[in-house]
């Protein structure tokens, strides 16, 4: 089992940024590759950007791309989502997740475990 804790979510103003974090605990966290989604109200939940074990390779969703960053830090076992130029659209609770894939992509289901979720709420 992984367990996984979001946190730094928060609301924002438009233009603004905001870094989430995901502490993981349980197996190893170097073994998983490691993605964030989100989900807007009334809406599916969407895949925003992945990251392999090592961190060498990351992905994004054309919606984030050039504003959103990725990262892991495998010593403190955290995933970290870096949020610039936020759009009301941004708005959604976002969940991090862990595959034992090596290469998950944006497909959910390749996706083992998942955290409760963090608020993001961008202001007009």
């Amino acid at each position: 089992q992984v367990q996984l804790v979001e946190s730094g979510g928060g609301l924002v103003q438009a233009g603004g940024s905001l870094r989430l974090s995901c502490a993981a605990s349980g197996r190893t966290f170097s073994n998983y590759a490691m993605g964030w989604f989100r989900q807007a109200p009334g809406k599916e939940r969407d895949f925003v950007a992945g990251i392999v074990w090592s961190g060498s390779s990351a992905y994004y969703a054309d919606s984030v791309k050039g504003r959103f960053t990725i990262s892991r830090d495998n010593a403190k076992n955290t995933v970290y989502l870096r949020m610039n130029s936020l759009k009301p659209e941004d708005t959604a609770v976002y969940y991090c997740a862990a595959s034992g894939s090596s290469w998950p992509g944006g497909k959910e289901y390749e996706y083992d475990y998942w955290g409760q979720g963090t608020q993001v709420t961008v202001s007009s």
